[in-house]
């Protein structure tokens, strides 16, 4: 049985003009994306400014979205950092909070040697009861997991999925083979549904943040067998999931959102705001998408 299979939203933290937590509009944030089918929600993740959140920020964020969904959709906690101890610290928490899912990046910066990824995915899977979602993201953290490390992980019972972001569909392909347990997540918006020709179960997605429905109905699609609606969909929405990368995520994502009346906030430093020129790209291409006015 899949871990799920639809269309998550790797959600952004809002910020007040003072860059503290706007719960009020997370809790506005949380009730949007479960009106509009999510399947699971990544809380305090990438997306989220996890790299800018203290310790307490990101467990407060995590603890909120699993109260305030009462179980009406999957969350899974962000708990990936660069450090082992801390990264089994987060996850433990996570757990004990009632996360359904913990999801951890490969260490960022120091990276890990071969043996030090599998003693930091195996210790986080050892320090939970739930299931484990190893994130491959090369391009944010300066490490692609081996395929061999892949492998060996994947026999460790509750690590159970991956959110894979290389943009390599043929590397995909190489652990759908490998590893033949694991469920595998789009973590790139524009390669859903040719994952999901390599057996992917959906996506993780930034544009889920406003487009759910749309993305989970994409995915549906495909699992359901309508896989020339599924592909049209992803065809149709290429150039808003561009607009939404022009600048290092989630830059571009918030500022959309704010444009849209979400009233998300800035970015915290060292994230600053879209330059003017890919500001009124976000706007036109929203505009394009009938999204704004």
């Amino acid at each position: 049985m899949s871990l799920f299979e639809g269309a998550g939203v790797a959600l952004i933290t809002p910020f007040t003009r003072d860059y503290k937590i706007n719960y009020e509009k997370l809790e506005e944030l949380i009730e949007f994306q479960i009106a509009n089918k999510v399947d699971a929600i990544v809380a305090a993740g990438t997306t989220a400014e996890s790299a800018t959140l203290n310790f307490e920020e990101r467990m407060e964020v995590i603890k909120f979205c699993i109260d305030r969904t009462k179980k009406r959709t999957l969350v899974i906690a962000g708990t990936g950092t660069n450090s082992t101890s801390m990264a089994v610290e987060f996850s433990k928490q996570s757990y004990e909070y009632g996360a359904d899912i913990v999801m951890a990046v490969t260490p960022y910066y120091n990276k890990g040697n071969e043996s030090g990824l599998i003693d930091y995915f195996t210790q986080i899977a050892n320090s939970v009861k739930c299931p484990v979602i190893m994130y491959n993201v090369p391009s944010r953290t300066g490490v692609k997991l081996p395929l061999n490390v892949i492998k060996t992980l994947s026999e460790v019972p509750n690590i159970q999925g991956i959110k894979e972001a290389s943009g390599d569909i043929g590397y995909v392909a190489d652990i759908a083979n490998i590893a033949p347990k694991l469920d595998i997540y789009s973590g790139n918006d524009d390669m859903v549904t040719p994952m999901m020709a390599l057996g992917a179960k959906g996506v993780i997605s930034v544009t889920s943040n406003i487009i759910p429905k749309e993305n989970h109905d994409m995915v549906m699609n495909y699992i359901n067998g309508n896989i020339k609606e599924a592909v049209e969909a992803q065809i149709k929405y290429i150039d808003l999931i561009r607009a939404m990368f022009i600048e290092v995520n989630p830059v571009p994502i918030k500022e959309a959102m704010n444009m849209m009346g979400f009233n998300v906030g800035e970015c915290r430093s060292p994230l600053g705001p879209l330059s003017e020129k890919n500001r009124e790209h976000v706007r036109q291409t929203l505009n394009k998408y009938g999204l704004i006015k």
